[in-house]
């Protein structure tokens, strides 16, 4: 009896157990089911919003590529009237298509400077070119830029550069760059023709607004007059290489300071200049370039523009230039931080014959063969957005053969003295990419007398309208 009543109990247990096992499957499939059926509302949910994503795309793509012809029906509306124009025109000369309208901008520069030395600043061993002198002290408004340019049609751009300056009391109105670029040259080639800043060395090309310091470093203030500008054409080309390769050649009338001279015609000065650069991982780029400068000074003078003394050349100068240019930004966004690093070393060559014109009509000549080297580097680093810091070192030094010198003529040549040099320090501070000011401290020891020159100068930079983004 005992035995029958154990097992219908383990019978009775069995059936408990398989039950709450059937239970317990039934309920998990139910939650299964519960979340399938949750997750493919909210499927359809995400599927209908991308639907109607796609449809505001598509009818604002609609719109835009609408809008985009309207312009294009605009030049064939004025291509179609230019030739009605080139054919009914009483003239008989063609008429060009209107062109788009240009961008125009203007650059707004001043400074306040304090120089504890009153010497009218020279440096042994060079003689500068003109407009070599240090800003005024005091307030002073420095040259302002108007820029205008445009595309002139499908394959050509043009570019003005008007800059207007006060110099004693007056305006100076002076036309800084008027060139020509091409836009369509096949093969990787390029042509510029007008007047334009040299492309040799690196900082050679910018304008002194788009500068890291206020002033030019001494190798350019002393052997290119702060910087090269001429007439002539530029031809260059870009190989169709990863590597970024770019060689060049530039053929000048010669006006341009180290040349110059009286009856300036035909080709006077060439240049000579290769440039390579590219990507070092995600966040470095780099260029390397090597320039030659050769150029035909016939009379060329120079001298303070406040004083009747003259040195006038008669030679070549020629020049050569080694820069290095390295950029630094995380993951390539220098918008919250970078570092710049810039270099450049010269090498030039003068052989000719000095004159020296007292202004009262006296005029002492003399042999001369000289070699002056000059180098810089300068680094500049963006700590936090709109603020930067930055550090430059210059050097000189020149060996120079003056033949004659009989009353110290030519001392500034001839004389020998520690190579001159400079250390400059600058902050500055940008609202915006249209407004920055600049806090520099030059400590400039680059003076015959070997007098130590401490500079502090207070620089704003402010730009309206529409201006081209500068190049690497």
């Amino acid at each position: 009896m005992r035995t029958q009543s154990f097992a219908a109990i383990v019978c009775i247990s069995a059936l408990f157990n398989s039950w709450t096992a059937h239970g317990d499957t039934a309920t998990e499939i139910q939650q299964i089911r519960e979340e399938m059926r949750q997750m493919r509302e909210d499927y359809e949910k995400r599927l209908r919003v991308l639907e109607q994503k796609l449809e505001r795309a598509e009818q604002s793509f609609s719109v835009k590529a609408e809008e985009a012809e309207r312009p294009k029906a605009a030049d064939k509306a004025a291509e179609v009237a230019g030739a009605y124009e080139r054919k009914a025109g009483a003239s008989g000369r063609p008429t060009a298509a209107r062109p788009a309208n240009p961008a125009i901008s203007a650059i707004l520069q001043g400074t306040y400077a304090d120089y504890s030395s009153n010497v009218e600043p020279e440096i042994p061993g060079f003689i500068l070119g003109p407009e070599t002198e240090l800003r005024p002290e005091g307030f002073s408004l420095r040259e302002s830029e108007i820029n205008l340019e445009a595309n002139v049609d499908d394959k050509f751009r043009a570019w003005l550069t008007v800059g207007l300056e006060n110099e004693e009391g007056e305006t100076k109105v002076e036309v800084e760059e008027a060139y020509v670029d091409t836009l369509a040259f096949p093969a990787g080639f390029g042509l510029k023709f007008g007047r334009f800043f040299s492309d040799i060395g690196y900082q050679n090309r910018l304008h002194n607004h788009s500068w890291d310091f206020v002033d030019a470093p001494l190798p350019y203030r002393a052997m290119l007059a702060n910087q090269l500008r001429d007439d002539g054409l530029q031809l260059r080309w870009v190989a169709p290489t990863d590597l970024f390769v770019e060689l060049g050649t530039e053929l000048l009338r010669g006006d341009g300071f180290p040349a110059g001279g009286e009856d300036r015609s035909g080709v006077n000065a060439y240049t000579l200049f290769a440039h390579i650069g590219g990507d070092w991982g995600m966040s470095s780029s780099w260029r390397l370039g090597l320039s030659q400068f050769l150029a035909d000074a016939d009379g060329r003078e120079t001298g303070a523009e406040d004083s009747d003394e003259r040195f006038i050349f008669n030679g070549d100068s020629d020049l050569s230039i080694v820069d290095f240019v390295w950029k630094w930004a995380p993951q390539g966004n220098p918008t919250q931080r970078n570092f710049v690093l810039q270099a450049e070393y010269f090498y030039r060559d003068e052989d000719g014959d000095v004159g020296y014109d007292d202004g009262a009509g006296s005029l002492t000549t003399t042999a001369y063969d000289g070699t002056q080297q000059g180098l810089y580097i300068q680094g500049v680093y963006q700590f936090i957005p709109k603020w930067r810091v930055g550090a430059r070192y210059d050097w000189l030094t020149a060996d120079n053969d003056v033949s004659n010198n009989p009353n110290g003529e030519f001392d500034i040549l001839a004389q020998d003295s520690d190579d001159p040099k400079r250390y400059s320090l600058m902050v500055d501070w940008s609202n915006s990419e249209f407004a920055r000011f600049r806090l520099q401290y030059n400590r400039d020891e680059s003076r015959p007398d070997g007098e130590t020159d401490d500079q502090v100068i207070l620089q704003y930079i402010h730009s309206i309208g529409s201006h081209g983004a500068h190049e690497f």
